[in-house]
C-alpha cells in the first residue's frame, strides 16, 4: 500500500504524544513493506527527511499553504490518506477530502481538534460530515470511540498506538527521595494543581517538564518555588522517569488517553492523575484517581502557544494532598500502588499489537485515485495503437 499521513503538528523533530504515536504506527508500516510518507508542518525550516523508511516533508505555515498537500496526494497517489486530528483549522481535512475522495482515514487524538463535540475549539459541521463518512475511523482508546460515536455519530476503531517499546522495561521509584514529576506543566493540563502542591509541600522537590503547551508565564510561575525544577524536553523520557517517585497529572481538559501514564506505570512509578476522559482508561485498575472541576469554556483569545485561553474552575486541593501525602509518606502505601501500576501496565502493553493499524487498512478496499488528464491522454494512446 501507498499511505500519506498529513498533520498541522511537527515531526522532524516530532513533538506531542500524538505525533509519537503516528510515527510509531508508520514505523510499522513501513518495516511490512509499504511506503509511507508524511506531509506535516515544519518546526523551523522546511526539509524533506527520511527517517525509519518514512519520507517527511515539512512544510512551513502548511494549514495556510493547504493546497500543498493536495499536490502531494496528486504526486504520490496514496492508496489512503491518513488525517491526524491535529488540524485545529480543519484545512487539512477538507483539503483531503479534495484531492483523495473515498480514501480519508481520520486519527482521532485529540477531542479539542476534532470539527464536532463539546470540546471542540472549532466546530466546522462540513469538516464534521467528512470524519462522519471516512473510510476509517481510529480511536487511541475506548472513551474517545464513545466519544466518537456520542457527538459525531460514526462508530470508531480503537487501536491503541504501539509507543512503549519493547520489554523488559527498567523499573524505577525513588521512594522517598525522588521528585514529583510534571510533564507539560501547562493551564490545560493542570499547572495550577502542581503550583499549589508544590506550595503545601515544601520539602518535596518536584519537577516540570516543559513541552508544547508551557508558556513563558508558566515557566515563570515554576521559577519562583524554590522546590521546583524545570527540564526542557528530552530525547529519552527514561532520562526523566528515573529520577522521578511518582508522576502528576491533574489535568483539567479532556484526555483521549494517558500516553505517559502508562509509560511511567510500566516503569514501576505510581501515578496521582485526574479523572478526566481517558486518564482514568489508562490508570483501570489502579489508585489514585480524583475527581476535577473540568475545564468548560475559553476566552476569545490565544497564548503565545496558540492555544486559546481556559477558564480554570476552582478545583478542591484536599484530595491532591492526601494523595501526595500518602505517596510521600507511606513505604507501604507506595509500594503496593507501584507494583499495581507496573502490573496493570505490563498486562496491557503485552495485549498490543503493532500490526493492527496495516490490517485494518489491507481491510478496506482501496478506491485508486482518479487519472490525471495526462494519464488519461496516456491511456487513450495505448488504445489506440492496440
Amino acid at each position: 500500500m501507498r499511505i500519506l499521513l498529513t498533520s498541522s503538528a511537527s515531526y522532524a523533530p516530532p513533538r506531542g504524544g500524538s505525533t509519537r504515536s503516528n510515527l510509531a504506527w508508520l514505523t510499522q508500516l513501513a518495516r511490512a513493506g509499504h511506503t509511507v510518507q508524511v506531509v506535516s508542518a515544519a518546526w523551523e525550516l522546511e526539509s524533506h527527511t527520511i527517517t525509519d523508511g518514512i519520507t517527511i516533508h515539512s512544510i512551513k505555515d502548511l494549514p495556510l499553504q493547504a493546497s500543498r498537500l493536495g499536490d502531494s496526494i496528486r504526486s504520490f497517489e496514496p492508496d489512503f490518506v491518513l488525517v491526524s486530528s491535529e488540524d485545529l483549522s480543519h484545512r487539512l481535512l477538507r483539503e483531503a477530502a479534495r484531492a483523495a475522495p473515498g480514501r480519508i482515514v481520520y486519527l482521532a487524538h485529540t477531542p479539542q481538534f476534532f470539527p464536532f463535540g463539546p470540546e471542540s475549539w472549532n466546530t466546522d459541521p462540513a469538516a464534521a460530515e467528512i470524519v462522519r463518512h471516512a473510510r476509517g475511523v481510529i480511536a487511541i482508546g475506548h472513551y474517545m470511540a464513545a466519544y466518537i460515536e456520542q457527538h459525531a455519530g460514526r462508530a470508531a476503531t480503537v487501536i491503541h498506538p504501539p509507543i512503549y517499546g519493547a520489554a523488559p522495561y527498567p523499573r524505577f521509584g525513588n521512594f522517598p527521595a525522588g521528585d514529583v514529576l510534571m510533564i507539560n506543566p501547562c493551564a490545560v493540563k493542570g499547572i495550577a494543581i502542581f503550583l499549589a502542591l508544590a506550595k503545601q509541600f515544601p520539602a518535596v522537590r518536584f519537577v516540570g517538564l516543559t513541552g508544547w503547551g508551557t508558556t513563558t508565564e508558566d515557566r515563570a510561575a515554576m521559577s519562583k518555588l524554590p522546590n521546583v525544577r524545570l527540564l526542557q524536553s528530552v530525547a529519552n523520557i527514561d532520562s526523566v522517569l528515573q529520577s522521578a517517585s511518582l508522576l502528576l497529572m491533574p489535568s483539567l481538559w479532556y484526555e483521549g488517553f494517558g500516553l505517559i501514564a502508562m509509560e511511567a506505570m510500566l516503569r514501576g512509578l505510581p501515578v496521582i492523575a485526574s479523572d478526566s476522559g481517558g486518564l482514568k482508561e489508562a490508570k483501570a485498575g489502579t489508585g489514585f484517581v480524583i475527581p476535577v472541576q473540568p475545564i468548560r469554556s475559553y476566552l476569545p483569545e490565544f497564548d503565545e502557544v496558540h492555544m486559546p485561553k481556559p477558564i480554570i474552575p476552582d478545583q478542591d486541593l484536599a484530595p491532591w494532598c492526601e494523595a501526595l501525602q500518602t505517596l510521600t509518606a507511606d513505604s507501604n502505601a507506595y509500594a503496593q500502588e507501584a507494583e499495581a501500576s507496573r502490573a496493570y501496565a505490563l498486562h496491557f502493553v503485552s495485549s498490543l499489537d503493532a500490526g493492527q493499524l496495516g490490517r485494518f487498512l489491507e481491510t478496506l478496499p482501496a478506491t485508486k485515485p482518479a487519472l490525471t488528464a495526462a494519464q488519461k491522454a496516456l491511456l487513450v494512446e495505448k488504445l489506440r495503437r492496440r
